[in-house]
C-alpha cells in the first residue's frame, strides 16, 4: 500500500511514455552526432567548448613560459 502511494506521489503513474519520441529522434539518419540531436545540446556543449579551449590556451601559455624559465603565469619569477 505504502509503495503505490510512493509511486503516485512521485508521478511515474500518469507521465507520459516518451521513449518511442526519443527513440525516433536519436535513431534517425540525418547527419547529425547524437550529442547535437536536441534544442538544447547548445546549452551545455557551447560553455564546454569554451572551458576546454581556454584550459587549451592556458596551459600552452603557461608551457610557453616555462620553456623560458618562467614559472608562474605572470610576473618576474
Amino acid at each position: 500500500m505504502v509503495s503505490r502511494t510512493v509511486s503516485r506521489m512521485a508521478g511515474f503513474v500518469y507521465r507520459e511514455n516518451r521513449v518511442p519520441y526519443y527513440q525516433r529522434l536519436y535513431q534517425a539518419h540525418d547527419g547529425k552526432r547524437q550529442w547535437w540531436k536536441t534544442e538544447r545540446s547548445g546549452y551545455i556543449l557551447y560553455p564546454y567548448f569554451f572551458l576546454l579551449g581556454t584550459g587549451g590556451i592556458l596551459t600552452f601559455y603557461g608551457l610557453g613560459r616555462a620553456v623560458f624559465g618562467k614559472k608562474t603565469f605572470f610576473g618576474k619569477n
